[in-house]
């Protein structure tokens, strides 16, 4: 029994469930928007949308547990956002666990595609969203491409993450794409790109290590943390931009309480900069859960007006 508990505990850390909720967050807005629009969701689409999404996101993050394990074992600052799982190796699950729990995920994924696909009639822009998505989300780690170790993968991430993710659900219950969604998740595009680099610092030494090139490895540490402050700028920039051009003030205006927390990551991060000691779990705490919050402002405005 005491085995039977432990390695369950391994695979709850393995999954990282947390990520999960993150991806299902923006989904929601996703939906959120279309039915702000007028659109009655339809809950069966709704629910085969989000699996395919966990499926897609199940599996890119097992390859990457994968691919990552000897550097992720040797990682002294592990986080409960960077870092790895820390649930491979020796005494813990096998490396090949990762392996094949993710092509177990994206078969699931490919047959829910089918399910979709037929649900609204193989909808060609559907169609290609759905194939972005794949190919982001697998060439991430998997050789040769492997766009976390080319300085790009953060980009390709980011917008994947936060903007295409939401589309597929509003996709799926609006039936085309319109620009209040692009006013929604634009803002949100950078402030996760910015969380990403703080995620990323973190393990700085031990990626360098093992030659893993991500983007904060190739501008250097001190680049890397410029970027992360002026993209948070960048975020709310953007937020008041789409106000001018439309998107209704009873949405944007509860979204700027997130700002608070923004200005507090910027500080945490130019205090590192300056020599203080980091505390890790609070900077990839608090730069999760800056973005959590924006996206659940933008939900929660959506869902209820």
């Amino acid at each position: 029994m005491r085995l039977t508990l432990e390695r369950l505990k391994l695979i709850i850390r393995l999954v990282r469930p947390h990520f999960i909720l993150g991806a299902a967050l923006l989904y929601a807005l996703g939906a959120g928007v279309a039915r702000y629009l007028g659109s009655t969701i339809d809950w069966g689409l709704y629910l085969s949308g989000q699996a395919w999404i966990t499926a897609i996101q199940l599996g890119t993050h097992l390859l990457n547990e994968y691919y990552d394990a000897q550097a992720d074992r040797e990682n002294p600052n592990r986080t409960l956002f960077s870092g790895g799982s820390d649930s491979l190796g020796p005494g813990k699950l096998q490396r090949e666990t990762a392996f094949w729990a993710a092509i177990l995920c994206f078969f699931i994924a490919a047959s829910l595609s089918v399910l979709l696909l037929r649900a609204i009639g193989f909808d060609g822009g559907f169609t290609l969203l759905m194939v972005l998505i794949f190919l982001g989300a697998f060439f991430y780690s998997v050789p040769p491409v492997r766009l976390v170790s080319t300085g790009y993968g953060e980009f390709t991430t980011s917008f994947l993450v936060a903007n295409l993710v939401p589309a597929v659900a509003f996709w799926l219950q609006y039936g085309e794409l319109h620009r209040l969604l692009a006013m929604a998740t634009f803002p949100l595009t950078p402030l996760h790109l910015a969380m990403m680099l703080a995620f990323e610092l973190p393990d700085y030494a031990t990626d360098g290590k093992f030659g893993k090139n991500t983007l904060l490895i190739r501008l250097g540490w001190e680049r890397g943390m410029i970027l992360h402050n002026v993209l948070i700028l960048v975020a709310f920039l953007i937020l008041g931009l789409a106000t001018i051009l439309g998107l209704p003030l009873s949405i944007a205006l509860p979204v700027f309480l997130s700002m608070p927390l923004g200005v507090f990551q910027i500080w945490m991060m130019t205090r590192i900069a300056d020599g203080a000691k980091p505390n890790w779990h609070v900077l990839t705490f608090s730069a999760a859960a800056m973005l959590g919050l924006m996206v659940y402002l933008f939900a929660f405005s959506f869902w209820t007006r």
